[in-house]
């Protein structure tokens, strides 16, 4: 943690919450003092950044009590307990509750600077790893935002890790409706700055005197975006919106920070989508600077089995939120769905997910007329991109396990009545598709 961490001193008496708090101060701690342990515990809660110190008696809330009170609080911060002489015994009982460690009256100071020191150390530990925790799991939920297991997807994920982890400035393109700005998120978590601020900007929201405001200020309230994003990532969709003014100050901007550089920038172009480059829109040393790692995100018609899986979780999802039973996907349906070439990528899938649902609960319509009211045209068995209809074929089927697997929770028996497969067979397809039981319990 780069915040200097705390030591709370709890006593009754304030010549010793004075005189142990001046000699913390003396030996580079900061303090915070309280005249009770009730006043204490209005501002010590889960991951307080500090330790404590505490005397056992005192009038209402004794240090026995709050002792308790804190192990309920938080487990694993550190309390020093100040004992009298003929306390000794109870304060042997505060460290079997949890206390870290105790001091008689009168206490060595070089002594209570070692306990202090040592809390602190243990304090700072403990938050890092807890810090460090959360920002893996809001990492891998990010990343389980991913959906697919097409190669090109299992290479995103990989290249997500990756470049996670490393320093350069980023640029992401691909087509509109791809998922840059979730990429753009998931590059963030995964990396050592997730503890960081992640600030986005839309470069293509604002004129260009707002724009610049926002970027780099003054504003009548709050930090510039450049400031606010200090130490962790700044992220600015449509860069090739920037006019030339503005790609000088990012430039000039960038250079200062220097190298490795204090906040990341990561970039996303949606020139591509429209049959540009962002190259064609920044200006040469720019581009250079900001693609220094660079991503493109493949369009989902190039991303075969993934179009049936994620139909099915976004209308498993759409389902639970309207209270009604997904669509069964026919066949043909599933075909209609490979071939069709989804202009609108994932975002408009998406949408004619949630169409279907609707559809559904209504009881009429069906997914080809959703895919030509978007202007797709729809066929019967033909397939696109040279696949051979044995692809089409499996994934249908994989969905088809995958899905009764879902709605039977696992359950074995059910899916084989319900799909008229023997054991034997079903098993052998479910390790083909690569599906687990365990998956679904």
């Amino acid at each position: 943690m780069s915040r200097k961490l705390k030591i709370a001193i709890v006593d009754d008496e304030p010549d010793m919450r004075e005189s142990i708090s001046q000699w913390l101060v003396l030996s580079g701690f900061e303090t915070e003092a309280f005249a009770s342990a009730e006043d204490a515990l209005k501002v010590i809660g889960p991951d307080w950044p500090g330790v404590v110190v505490s005397d056992i008696r005192m009038p209402g809330m004794d240090g026995m009590a709050f002792l308790r009170r804190l192990m309920a609080v938080d487990s694993s911060l550190p309390v020093i307990m100040i004992t009298g002489h003929g306390d000794v015994p109870m304060a042997v009982e505060a460290m079997r509750i949890g206390a870290m460690d105790f001091m008689e009256k009168p206490f060595n100071p070089d002594r209570m600077t070692q306990l202090a020191k040592k809390a602190t150390q243990a304090r700072r530990m403990t938050l890092d790893n807890r810090a460090l925790r959360r920002d893996l799991s809001e990492g891998q939920q990010v990343m389980s935002k991913l959906i697919g297991s097409s190669p090109v997807m299992e290479r995103l994920r990989e290249d997500i890790l990756d470049l996670g982890q490393a320093d350069g400035h980023v640029l992401i393109d691909g087509e509109t409706g791809t998922g840059k700005t979730l990429v753009a998120h998931a590059l963030h978590a995964v990396g050592p700055r997730a503890s960081k601020r992640f600030v986005p900007v839309s470069c293509a929201a604002y004129n260009d005197e707002s724009l610049s405001s926002k970027l780099f200020g003054p504003l009548e309230d709050g930090l510039p975006a450049v400031e606010e994003a200090r130490g962790g990532t700044l992220c600015l969709e449509d860069i090739e919106a920037l006019s030339e003014g503005l790609q000088a100050r990012l430039l000039a901007f960038i250079a200062d920070q220097g190298t490795p550089a204090e906040t990341r920038i990561i970039a996303i172009s949606n020139a591509r989508g429209e049959g540009r480059r962002a190259e064609d829109s920044l200006r040469p040393d720019l581009f250079y600077r900001l693609s220094a790692l660079k991503i493109t995100l493949p369009p989902l018609r190039a991303r075969g089995e993934d179009i049936l899986q994620l139909f099915t979780r976004m209308s498993e999802q759409f389902s639970e939120e309207y209270g009604c039973e997904p669509p069964q996907v026919s066949a043909q349906e599933a075909a209609q769905l490979l071939q069709a070439p989804w202009p609108g990528n994932v975002r408009q899938l998406i949408n004619v997910a949630e169409r279907a649902v609707l559809q559904n609960r209504r009881g009429s319509g069906s997914i080809a007329s959703l895919l030509m009211a978007d202007g797709e045209e729809t066929q019967e068995a033909t397939t696109t991109e040279g696949k051979p209809l044995k692809e089409y074929v499996e994934s249908f089927e994989k969905m088809l396990i995958d899905n009764t697997m879902r709605r039977h929770k696992g359950s074995i028996a059910s899916v084989m009545d319900e799909l008229c497969l023997p054991r034997r067979t079903l098993n052998e397809k479910m390790a083909k598709y690569g599906l687990q039981r365990s998956d679904y319990l």
